[in-house]
């Protein structure tokens, strides 16, 4: 269900309901819960990241999320906003940075690093859903460990890592409204120390507005080794092709009169995408060495109508990562002392050809990190880790066809990250932690390229402060975290400058508080939700004290699934949205705001052996409201429809 306004006592109440219920219910009491192995320093390890939010595969097949995007959305409670091109890779936004949450926030496969050095969000959807063991959510400073661009958090999504012993696979198919058809296969097979396993899938759509049909298809394919107890060794390749038609914004006007309409009739655009991983680990009796090799290549064309004429564009982008790392780990009476260094070397080109511009352009990174992570007192199991990271850039930017002329732009940059973060069980079943530290980013090609200086833009930086408690079981539990980010030369695009140009902002804050909770009552049912309020604003300079744009305050999510055990399972869930400033509201003075929204979706599914029937609903109420908009009343986006599927699966 979808409301124009949301009475605001509606998260302190979600919120009020978890906390007690993780800490006063009688099944608080010790459950049998299997362990998970999760990713600790960029290394597999039992130990949860101090903070961190874990989804598991089991989740994502309960909850119906057909791609990886909408389970970090639906379960992971993570804002995200409708995408532009029909794609299902929607805008994610850890801890409100607006419109350029995806250059905040990191974004790996397996420890590879998918984020782009361009203003473009991450491209999840070529990921098979059906080969993710997890999804792991760190918010907050994360540059230590991941680098450029982790103020707001990261997100790790870790594939399977073997197929085990014999051969299993499942088909899929799904269509509904809109004309949506998507169809997946996938096969894995384990025979000894191989295993081997492969996806496809073909998904494609008409999608809720006039000329937004997005087709794409995907495949994803690997080979591993495991010479236990040692290590293991192998080899990933995935590969996508899609094709979008751009429907372009509305004016608030057009939006209320029929938000399916398009000014832009004829645009569209395609994205091809390529990545081959090699990746290694191994153990020498205390150490343990990791490393991953990739290259991606995109190829990425647009075509656009106005009354103008048209503009073609088209680029090619290449990214190599290398990244080895050691952990060494030793044992010392009840102390366990885990130390983590490693380099990262990554190396990102770019050639532009289109009618206003033939950039060419590079940037290579070169890292050093190093964290150290003691443990000890084993009743109260206390952690302490300390870390630091210095990273160097070198850009490179020729453009003859930019104003004026770009000419072997050559620029240095050298930046440092540092940490330190704890935990400790205050009492049983109760774990208070703290992190503090330093992150960073830096400009990316497109930032630097349309920017308000004469030389490149400022790297921004941000002193993070986070304190929190978890409390109870995995079959009850609520986790709460108040945070601070004080951000210096924020780099974002400021329309209020000229045209409009990208700068660095006046001094910047985010602060707030974030609220999980899950309860598992009555055997079959469990309910999960979470709550965040941000305050995003400036601290200092003419517009101090004013709201950053495109930032709900409030974020609420619940969702209650209902697992009897005979075959059956349902799901439903609900998110609202708090209202937002529009996109150029930098002065606050637009007379209304982004509406609020509510938005409720379902699946039920019943299981006939290897068989499984499902039907699911997106948007159940039907209602119209939008989550991008980038003018006061203008540039909207409508988000989509409601949306009714049906899928049939058969697993071997």
């Amino acid at each position: 269900m979808i409301f124009a306004a949301a009475p605001r006592r509606a998260p302190l109440a979600l919120a009020c309901a978890f906390a007690l219920s993780a800490l006063t219910t009688q099944a608080v009491a010790q459950s049998s819960v299997p362990s998970v192995l999760i990713t600790g320093p960029r290394f597999p390890a039992q130990a949860t990241p101090i903070g961190a939010t874990v989804i598991t595969a089991e989740q994502i097949r309960s909850a119906g999320a057909t791609d990886v995007n909408a389970a970090i959305r639906k379960i992971g409670g993570v804002f995200g906003r409708q995408s532009l091109d029909g794609s299902p890779d929607f805008g994610l936004d850890l801890r409100g940075f607006g419109t350029n949450s995806a250059q905040n926030t990191v974004v790996l496969v397996d420890g590879v690093r998918l984020n782009e050095n361009e203003l473009v969000h991450t491209v999840l959807s070529t990921i098979p859903v059906d080969t993710v063991e997890r999804i792991e959510i760190t918010r907050g400073g994360s540059s230590v460990l991941y680098g450029d661009g982790a103020t707001g958090g990261v997100i790790n999504i870790v594939t399977r890592r073997s197929a085990g012993a014999g051969t299993r696979g499942s088909l899929f198919i799904e269509g509904g409204r809109f004309d949506h058809l998507d169809m997946r296969a996938s096969i894995a097979h384990g025979a000894g120390p191989w295993s081997f396993d492969a996806a496809v899938a073909d998904r494609r759509t008409d999608n809720y507005r006039d000329n937004n049909k997005y087709e794409q298809t995907s495949f994803s394919g690997g080979v591993q080794y495991a010479y236990a107890p040692n290590g293991r060794a192998g080899l990933r390749f995935e590969s996508s092709r899609s094709d979008s038609r751009l429907p372009g914004s509305l004016t608030e006007a057009q939006f209320l009169a029929i938000p399916t309409q398009t000014d832009t009739p004829d645009d569209f655009g395609s994205l091809d995408t390529d990545r081959v991983t090699a990746f290694v680990e191994h153990r020498i009796g205390a150490f343990e060495l990791a490393a991953e090799l990739s290259h991606r290549e995109r190829d990425v064309a647009s075509t656009y109508f106005s009354e103008w004429g048209t503009t073609a564009s088209t680029y090619e982008a290449e990214q190599t990562q290398f990244s080895p790392r050691l952990r060494h780990t030793v044992d010392f009476g009840d102390k366990r002392n885990e130390f983590v260094t490693g380099i990262d070397l990554i190396r990102w080109d770019r050639k532009v050809t289109s009618d206003y511009s033939t950039g060419d352009a590079r940037q290579d990174s070169k890292a050093f990190y190093l964290r150290d992570e003691l443990r000890w007192n084993a009743p109260h199991n206390a952690r302490l880790a300390v870390g630091g990271r210095h990273e160097r850039f070198e850009k490179d930017y020729s453009d003859p066809l930019a104003v004026p002329a770009v000419l072997g732009e050559h620029r240095k940059q050298s930046l440092t990250a540092w940490t330190v973060e704890g935990s400790i069980d205050v009492m049983p079943l109760v774990t208070v932690f703290a992190k503090a530290g330093r992150s960073y980013r830096i400009a990316n090609i497109d930032e630097n390229s349309y920017r308000s200086t004469l030389d490149v833009l400022e790297p921004q930086t941000s002193r993070d402060l986070e304190l929190g408690v978890a409390a109870g079981t995995e079959a009850r539990k609520a986790t709460a975290r108040v945070f601070r980010h004080r951000l210096t030369n924020e780099i974002y695009y400021d329309p209020t400058i000229g045209f409009g140009a990208n700068t660095n902002l006046d001094p910047t804050r985010r602060q707030g508080v974030e609220l999980e909770g899950q309860a598992t009552f009555a055997d079959a049912w469990r309910l999960t939700g979470s709550w965040q309020y941000v305050q995003a604003e400036f601290r200092d300079g003419p517009n101090a004290g004013r709201e950053m744009v495109l930032v709900p305050k409030h974020v609420v999510t619940a969702r209650l699934a209902w697992t009897p055990g005979d075959g059956q399972t349902a799901d439903i869930g609900a998110q609202w949205v708090d209202s937002q400033r529009y996109g150029n509201d930098f002065t606050n003075g637009c007379s209304t705001r982004i509406p609020s929204f509510t938005t409720i979706d379902a699946r039920y599914a019943r299981r006939f052996g290897p068989w499984e029937v499902a039907v699911s609903g997106l948007n159940l109420a039907d209602r119209q409201y939008y989550s991008q908009a980038f003018s006061c009343r203008d540039g909207i986006y409508p988000s989509d429809g409601r949306q009714l599927k049906l899928s049939l699966r058969f697993d071997f």
